[in-house]
């Protein structure tokens, strides 16, 4: 099962480099059913390849002038915040047994699972349905727009300190939506504020968890060589297709997790 986790691990990367997102959509199942680790602290794995691959992808969109670095910041005043508040006081609080219900036992490894499956059941229609371009790059300014911006990021921060995800499927669509940002520049700045995310909240985790570092750096680096590949395979393939395909695809692994979480 370790090998297949790996060679899923390319996958990680592919997508993020083909579709500049979904990554973090498959950290998780990849962590918990291949590698075997305990889903809560597969949050942590999965802060960290996700931050460290995102990062890489980050790199490469910036070089492209395609990061706005502005946005980025004032979505991380409040996302990184909140990934901190979570990791930090909200999860320690959540007791590992939540409730009974008739023989049933719902455990917080289990919730943990069914809400990424919730998640991935969004993005897959996210990707499924695509998003409209914008062509104007809106200027950064007045009370509305800092206001939407403190609540979009403290949103994106909480699904990435409670699941580990990088919450890019509501990253993009905010920042192509709400601020109107084209969609190469969406995709690169929501790379950006992934990765802060992610790797501050990996950080808070550190001296809390007990974390096999020499898997996790091969994950990882397994990864980010995924995001090379995917981005010499995205001039060859069509992008709306892939990204669609990819949604079914993560639509049927939502099904799966939940299927196998509540009738385990």
């Amino acid at each position: 099962m370790e090998i297949i986790g790996y060679v899923a691990a390319i996958l990680i990367g592919v997508s993020l480099g083909l579709i500049g997102g979904g990554g973090s959509i498959l950290t998780m199942p990849v962590l918990v059913y291949l590698f075997g680790i305990d889903p809560v602290l597969a949050t942590s794995y999965s802060l960290f390849i996700v931050g460290t691959s995102s990062l890489v992808g980050a790199a490469r969109n910036f070089k492209g002038g395609n990061v706005n670095v502005k946005v980025a910041m004032l979505f991380g005043m409040a996302s990184i915040a909140t990934v901190l508040i979570t990791r930090k006081v909200l999860m320690p609080m959540v007791p590992d047994v939540l409730f009974t219900t008739g023989s049933m036992v719902v455990k917080k490894s289990m919730a943990t699972m069914v809400l990424f499956a919730v998640l991935m059941v969004f993005a897959s229609v996210s990707m499924i349905k695509g998003r409209k371009q914008a062509d104007v790059v809106p200027e950064m300014s007045g009370s509305k727009t800092m206001m939407r911006l403190l609540i979009q990021g403290g949103a994106i921060g909480l699904v990435t300190g409670v699941l580990g995800a990088g919450g890019g499927f509501l990253l993009i669509p905010a920042l192509v939506l709400f601020l109107h940002l084209p969609m190469k520049q969406a995709v690169g700045t929501s790379l950006l504020i992934i990765a802060m995310n992610s790797l501050i909240g990996f950080a808070g985790d550190i001296g809390s968890v007990d974390i096999d570092v020499q898997l996790l750096l091969t994950v990882t680096a397994i990864a980010v060589a995924g995001i090379f590949v995917g981005v010499a395979l995205s001039s060859k393939i069509e992008g709306g297709k892939l990204k669609k395909g990819f949604g079914w695809f993560v639509l049927v692994m939502a099904a799966y997790i939940l299927l196998r979480e509540i009738y385990k």
